[in-house]
């Protein structure tokens, strides 16, 4: 079935549908009916909602017949292309957004214009939109705000502001905003401009719209430095370029004559801090908004935030947003990458109704995204990763992480899935070196959860466990139910002794992971077939599990 809805949402409202049995809707209702599903989250109303806007309160039994009807009429004219495009229940009607093409131009006249549907319900409706048409608009991707995407949210750092003339001051000022910038520019999930770019608006009192116009940022640093006592103070203002919105702010302290070697140290809580507001932000913006609404960059950080959450109903989530994104994008190897990472999480945490198509598409996704821009660094380690993971192809994982660390050296989530490449081969140590540089070029990762986890699976591979159990200790302090962490705090705690300890990590296991079982492990993880695998075997079976 090629059938497609078309509709125009501004001026003259048009709706037909194109391919196979094509057609003109021209009832003003019927095409009303359409307009108020065309503009849902995710193409559903509810049968009262639809019934009391269109045909009015004059009772339910008169409303349920009038949208009865209207619904067999459109039937009658789209034949089989009505059962592509709407699905209905007994409680809702949602119209297929997927096949849903928005034709014309916002700007060619007011919503609905010609649409004359007199209930007062409508009307309150339409004249709501008209107020504020934006995220209607938005459904063209080619409203205002989403003219000029970008695929990942822009952030930069200003040089501090400095009270008085001292010239060392200034310079350690502009040295403090280079470093924070270079910080956060080893993260996958920001785009970062230079504090280069942005000291000319340093030197003036500060207008958030114009840097945000100048710059184009969404998210900015500013502060002040100044020297107190046998110390340099530094107070930071994280802002929201779009509201001005001071977001939070961090104070700090170093002292003057080990300044250069200790702030960066000291520099880590903001970092950590901006990615992490960045990420619960646009979970936040994108909670209950439609998906065209939605700008580019935050379709990615809310995608991938979501994806390392807890709550299994995020992981699934996200999978909406990285799809959305990979599609508004399809240059951009970074967005297919991502998606192929999710697919390798689904089928890897056993999440996965349909293995071998989830394998398959990671290795789509991951593959467009190399053809899209084959030395990208973040796009080769997740290819390695769903090599190593899904395929336990080993030699090609290696590869594609060397491959990566090739062009970017400081590419810190390459560094931690080769650190777990070594543990699952036995190679403790390198294991631990890996995944501690990993920690250490990564201070903006949100999701540091996962870099505990598998730092405690290189110190499981080196047999040092009471490493092992703190860095899964640390995990699962923020993410709970993470299934590696779990069995890698289980073996722990087996090894060092304390088995019953073990039996009860092992009940949690069984409790949040039912389905998890020894012969999966088995059949599945790459290191099953190694010493570290059979000692995680070892102790996963004496502490109870099947």
């Amino acid at each position: 079935m090629n059938a497609k809805l078309e509709i125009s949402l501004f001026g003259t409202c048009v709706v037909r549908v194109t391919g196979g049995q094509s057609c003109e809707i021209r009832g003003a209702k019927h095409r009303g009916l359409i307009a108020l599903l065309a503009t849902a989250p995710v193409g559903r109303r509810t049968r009262t909602y639809l019934q009391n806007t269109l045909w009015g309160y004059a009772g339910y039994d008169s409303g349920h017949q009038n949208l009865r009807r209207a619904l067999s009429d459109l039937r009658k004219v789209m034949g089989d292309a009505f059962d592509h495009l709407f699905h209905t229940t007994n409680g809702d009607v949602e119209l297929n957004l997927a096949e849903v093409r928005y034709i014309g131009d916002p700007q060619s006249g007011p919503f609905l214009d010609d649409l004359n549907i007199y209930e007062d319900a409508f009307q309150r409706w339409v004249e709501e939109v008209r107020n504020a048409p934006e995220q209607v608009a938005a459904l063209y991707k080619i409203a205002p705000h989403l003219q000029q995407g970008h695929p990942r949210p822009r952030v930069t750092a200003l040089p501090l502001a400095v009270l008085g003339d001292d010239p060392d001051l200034r310079i350690l000022a502009d040295w403090t905003a280079e470093e924070t910038c270079r910080s956060l520019s080893r993260s996958n999930l920001l785009s970062v401009i230079s504090h280069l770019s942005s000291r000319a608006m340093a030197r003036k009192m500060i207008d958030i719209a114009e840097v945000r116009k100048t710059l184009n940022v969404d998210f900015l640093v500013t502060g002040t430095l100044r020297k107190q006592g046998s110390e340099y103070v530094a107070d930071f203002d994280f802002i929201d370029a779009r509201s001005g919105a001071i977001l939070w702010n961090r104070h700090l302290t170093c002292p003057i004559t080990d300044f250069t070697h200790e702030l960066p140290s000291r520099l880590v809580n903001v970092i950590q801090s901006i990615g992490r507001t960045i990420a619960d932000a646009a979970i936040r913006y994108v909670r209950d908004r439609p998906l065209p609404s939605v700008q580019d960059h935050q379709l990615i950080m809310a995608g991938v935030s979501l994806m390392h959450r807890s709550p299994i109903r995020d992981f699934v989530a996200s999978r909406q947003y990285l799809v959305e994104a990979a599609s508004r994008m399809p240059n951009s190897a970074e967005a297919s990458a991502w998606l192929g990472k999710w697919y390798v999480l689904s089928v890897f945490k056993g999440l996965s109704t349909d293995r071998v198509g989830d394998t398959q598409k990671a290795l789509d996704s991951t593959a467009r995204a190399l053809d899209i821009d084959p030395v990208s660094s973040f796009s080769l380690t997740i290819d390695g990763f769903a090599n190593n993971n899904l395929l336990k192809n080993m030699d090609v994982a290696e590869s594609r992480y060397t491959a990566a660390l090739d062009v970017n050296p400081n590419e810190s989530l390459s560094w931690l899935l080769r650190g777990a490449l070594m543990a699952f081969q036995d190679d403790g140590a390198a294991a631990i070196r890996a995944t501690e540089t990993a920690r250490q070029l990564s201070p903006i990762d949100p999701f540091g959860y996962y870099y505990d986890s598998l730092a405690s699976t290189a110190y499981i591979a080196a047999e040092d466990f009471e490493n092992a159990l703190a860095r899964a200790e640390m995990s699962l302090a923020v993410n709970d139910r993470h299934l590696s962490t779990m069995r890698t705090r289980t073996t722990a705690l087996h090894f060092l002794g304390r088995h019953e300890e073990a039996r009860v990590s092992a009940q949690d296991l069984t409790r949040r992971h039912p389905t998890f079982c020894i012969e999966e492990y088995k059949r599945n993880h790459p290191s099953a077939d190694h010493h570290a695998g059979k000692r995680v075997i070892e102790a996963l079976i004496a502490s109870g599990i099947q």
